[in-house]
């Protein structure tokens, strides 16, 4: 039947009948469980609204962007000193000795969206071949390596959570071509010195699953079992020197916030 807005508020079909409106909520259905909210709750806060990038890769309304490709301004070195890698054709690329860098702003929670490419001139070996990092609140690490046709340990090949958890599948594309990390990330919490929950992460490494919220056991380290250790909220986040000249570019974050947030 076919509907048409009339000034009363009303609707009228096509016949002439006259026809009540469908209701935009409810205030007598049943609570959900574990929520304060009903069933098609007339009063839950609509979701606030976004705009979604037009291009796929590229920041929404609400990111905030880290690197766009023209200057580090939005970055430090870990040394506490400005950025000493080089920004050249839309990306940074890694110096060998200038140090990490670390986000000015700082991040708990988060949606990144990171693309990266490895030299395509190929060195070295095992984790010294294309090594770098995208270490999330300066803590926990998910691996950057050229892992294309590559044998190093597996929880050290690229997206694996390193030193604890190998990747699902290995989707590394050739040395030199531009790849992709969109990570989910959930920070731990801690009250005081105990850890109330550890972080978990989901990553996608050019468009492929290779972690589903998986659970972080600890702060990154070498040949050692990782642990917590309580820290803020909110951390930078840091991009690994490990004297590979590793390249970056269209970076940024999402901060996520619970539901029913307006």
């Amino acid at each position: 039947m076919v509907y048409r807005a009339v000034a009363a508020g009303l609707l009228v079909a096509a016949a002439g009948v006259p026809q009540t409106p469908p209701p935009i909520g409810y205030s007598d259905t049943p609570v959900l469980p574990g929520q304060k909210w009903r069933v098609h709750d007339i009063d839950r806060p609509r979701p606030r609204a976004i705009t979604a990038p037009a291009e796929a890769g590229k920041p929404p309304s609400d990111a905030v962007v880290l690197f766009d490709g023209r200057d580090l301004s939005k970055w430090a070195s870990e040394k506490g000193s400005a950025p000493g890698w080089k920004v050249e054709n839309g990306y940074c690329e890694v110096t060998a000795g200038a140090g990490s860098i670390v986000s000015k702003e700082k991040f708990g929670s988060a949606q990144i969206h990171i693309e990266w490419a490895a030299p395509s001139e190929v060195t070295g070996a095992s984790q010294g071949r294309g090594n770098s990092g995208v270490i999330i609140m300066s803590r926990y690490e998910i691996q950057v390596l050229d892992s294309y046709n590559h044998t190093s340990y597996a929880d050290g090949q690229a997206s694996a959570i390193y030193g604890q958890w190998p990747t699902l599948v290995n989707v590394s594309r050739k040395p030199g071509e531009w790849q992709t990390y969109d990570i989910v990330f959930d920070a731990p919490r801690f009250e005081g010195t105990k850890l109330l929950a550890p972080a978990y992460v989901t990553v996608f490494h050019n468009g492929v699953l290779t972690h589903h919220h998986q659970e972080i056991i600890g702060a990154v380290v070498h040949r050692a079992v990782a642990t917590y250790s309580p820290h803020a909220p909110e951390e930078p986040l840091m991009l690994q020197e490990h004297g590979n000249k590793v390249r970056y570019r269209n970076i940024w974050v999402r901060r996520l916030t619970g539901y029913d947030q307006r």
